[in-house]
């Protein structure tokens, strides 16, 4: 037991001290993966359990006006990423095929470097979405799907800063913040009476496309060698891969399946509550 608890501890602090990025050490929240646990620990037990629970008794809260806030917040900060991945690395020096990640001290290496840290925090800020389904008792939007997503991407960034602060995965983020642009603006609007809810579908398939990009950027690792390490190709393959059956399987069961049995107000042989073939006045 003793070896193996020294073989464990060793294992973390090779992680965590001689393969990690030393520039982002000492950046709030990366020191080590504890706090970060912490978070994401206290984020799924809210959500799953201490929440309801708070809520079981309680009216919804009424949130427009924090969640326009929010929403406005959330563009913000997902334009700024956008135009610092654009004009840092991806419009500027940056190859789409593979790219090394620049260890050096040089204001333009770190500046990408903080620029992955911004990323995220924006993503522990995005936590925020299933807190507001909490306390707006819209436990129905707490799927599976949404938690795993909001964790994973959490998991990610910390990674992406700890070892990979540029380079070839930035281009992760790139497409994540664009998509969250439209996604954010889609949600602002809808609280303004702007948004129509058809829209919904097409945000699910923007995401689709987001885990295709994303499939295949990670996928050119595979064979083109330019310095990036390959392991993030066999983390972000499968994951990538897996948001898109999960992604699939809820834009199918929402907005296709629904939709099959329903024909000019028909569905399922009922109309308006009437079964076809019925004769209200007869009954």
């Amino acid at each position: 037991m003793a070896t193996i608890i020294k073989s464990i501890l060793k294992f973390y602090y090779y992680m965590n001290d001689e393969v990690s990025d030393p520039r982002t050490k000492d950046w709030f929240l990366m020191s080590n993966p504890w706090p970060g646990v912490a978070i994401l620990g206290f984020y799924l037990y809210f959500v799953s359990n201490l929440g309801p629970r708070l809520m079981a008794n309680r009216q919804p809260f009424k949130l427009d006006r924090i969640l326009q806030i929010y929403n406005v917040i959330q563009i913000i900060f997902n334009i700024y990423l956008i135009y610092k991945a654009l004009t840092l690395a991806w419009l500027n020096e940056y190859s789409y095929y593979c790219q090394p990640v620049d260890y050096s001290y040089s204001p333009h290496a770190i500046e990408i470097a903080r620029t992955v840290w911004v990323y995220f925090i924006v993503k522990l800020i995005d936590l925020l979405d299933t807190v507001f389904f909490v306390l707006r008792k819209k436990n129905n939007q707490i799927s599976f799907l949404h938690v795993y997503h909001h964790t994973g991407m959490v998991i990610g960034a910390w990674g992406g800063v700890k070892y990979l602060p540029g380079g070839h995965g930035t281009f992760l983020g790139l497409v994540n913040s664009f998509v969250h642009v439209i996604m954010y603006s889609h949600y602002f609007a809808t609280s303004l009476k702007i948004s129509q809810p058809w829209w919904k579908k097409y945000i699910t398939q923007l995401q689709l496309v987001q885990f295709t990009i994303i499939l295949f950027h990670f996928t050119q690792l595979l064979w083109v060698d330019c310095g990036f390490p390959v392991w993030p190709a066999a983390i972000f393959i499968p994951q990538n891969l897996f948001m898109i059956i999960l992604f699939g399987d809820f834009y199918y069961k929402t907005y296709v399946k629904k939709q099959i049995p329903k024909l000019n107000g028909v569905k399922n042989g009922v109309k308006k509550g009437i079964p076809n073939g019925s004769n209200s006045k007869l009954q």
